[in-house]
């Protein structure tokens, strides 16, 4: 995404909404999040605390505000619930600065019934259909097949790598605002990993949480040979697990619905690829922190947990924490071993 991409048919989201109905209605969503942290983020940070934002405040948030103000963005989605309470808050200072906002509302708990009714809403707040919405949907599929050939090749045979596919897997969440171009490029990529050799590793890995906001991360797993095999809430935001409509696909979205979903999400996934341990990022001053001991307790294999505040690169107490932890899962899996033996 470039600065220059901020055009009339530019709506700023600030995460993931369905996208399928701002493309019916000929708009082109635009995930502030990928531009905050694709850009000059200390920048959108400093820009946003210049506001008055505070420093203790999500740099997450800040990076929103600071992305948008940097785009000249005019149209914001917010998601009011579902989402994070900071979100209301930064929704209000658009409203102020007379940004246009509109929300959308994911049911707590999860209900068919309402969901539906809400992404009638949301087709009516942009002068489009549910019938057209659902179209883009099946044309946005295609392009999600390719995205799920990519995370397999990245489980199945390690010709992907954990931080080829966070980014092809993110990058869905608004595929670019061109989901044809960002189809043709992700089918040339998938080609072209195909060809790569099989790898195998040292340890298979998972990461849950939002996209760390650090650097360097998924460098040190691969050099250290156990790379990232899956990465969570990026599969939830391309929407990988096959759905018929736009309510089932909505309904199996596990980030705005708690934690629970996500637990039964992250034990299948840890079975199907076999994975070895888990790294739980966590952004300071998110609730989402909370949750890191439910996680822990339920995800039958040892979490690591790494917190961050503001963008920057990984650091040395970080970089000796995981290299402890591969240690311990090398122990692990030999006893493992012995045992079954």
């Amino acid at each position: 995404m470039t600065e220059n991409a901020a055009t009339t048919d530019r709506v700023g989201i600030t995460a993931t909404v369905p996208i399928e109905v701002l493309y019916a209605a000929g708009r082109r969503p635009l995930d502030l999040n990928n531009v905050f942290i694709e850009g000059p983020s200390g920048d959108d940070i400093h820009v946003a605390e210049s506001a008055g934002f505070p420093v203790n405040c999500c740099a997450w948030i800040k990076g929103l505000y600071g992305a948008a103000r940097r785009l000249g963005i005019r149209e914001v989605v917010g998601v009011a619930q579902g989402d994070c309470s900071n979100t209301h808050a930064l929704m209000e200072i658009w409203a102020d600065e007379r940004l246009r906002i509109y929300d959308f509302e994911y049911p707590y708990p999860p209900s068919p019934s309402d969901l539906d009714a809400e992404l009638q809403r949301f087709c009516v707040a942009w002068g489009t259909s549910r019938r057209r919405a659902e179209e883009v949907k099946r044309e946005l599929d295609e392009v999600r097949a390719v995205l799920r050939r990519i995370d397999d090749l990245t489980w199945q045979t390690g010709q992907v790598s954990g931080q080829e596919n966070h980014l092809w897997l993110i990058g869905a969440s608004d595929f670019g605002g061109d989901p044809p171009a960002y189809g043709r490029r992700a089918r040339d990529f998938a080609a072209e990993a195909a060809r790569r050799p099989p790898r195998d590793s040292r340890l298979r890995l998972g990461f849950l949480g939002i996209p760390p906001i650090c650097q360097g991360l998924y460098e040190l797993l691969e050099a250290a040979r156990a790379p990232v095999v899956f990465n969570e809430f990026q599969r939830q935001f391309a929407m990988l697990p096959e759905s018929h409509s736009l309510s089932e696909q909505y309904l199996q979205y596990t980030y705005p619905y708690g934690v629970a979903p996500r637990i039964a999400d992250i034990r299948q996934e840890v079975s199907r690829r076999r994975i070895d341990g888990l790294i739980h990022y966590v952004q300071s001053f998110c609730f989402r922190h909370i949750q890191d001991r439910l996680i822990r307790q339920a995800a039958g294999v040892p979490v690591l947990t790494l917190e961050y505040d503001r963008p920057g690169p990984l650091d040395g107490r970080s970089r000796t924490r995981l290299e402890a932890f591969l240690e311990m899962l090398d122990l692990r899996r030999a006893q493992q071993t012995t045992d079954q033996a």
